[in-house]
């Protein structure tokens, strides 16, 4: 087995072991909170508005990268949600 091989099934077993635990990590929730109380279109004004690169809030978006604390602060700072709050929209419990 060559080295790309194992680093490709090390990934693949990530992925299946990510895909099996429950997460209680759900930004969905939080960035269209955010896009809507913004009154914005999509995530790439979302980007412009925080001043972020897109691929930061699609990775967020997937699960693959967790909103930061310095992220975080900038979505309260545009946005005026209180910092509880934001994190609140984040936890599974926020889903309806």
């Amino acid at each position: 087995m060559t080295v790309r091989q194992k680093k490709q099934e090390m990934l693949d077993a990530m992925h299946r072991a990510r895909a099996l635990e429950p997460s209680s990590f759900v930004p969905n929730k939080l960035l269209d909170t955010l896009i809507e109380r913004l009154q914005l279109k999509n995530d790439a004004e979302l980007c412009r508005v925080l001043e972020v690169q897109p691929p930061i809030i699609s990775k967020i978006r997937h699960r693959k990268l967790n909103v930061g604390a310095t992220i975080l602060l900038r979505m309260h700072e545009k946005s005026n949600i209180p910092i509880r709050e934001l994190k609140e929209l984040t936890s599974a419990s926020a889903i309806h």
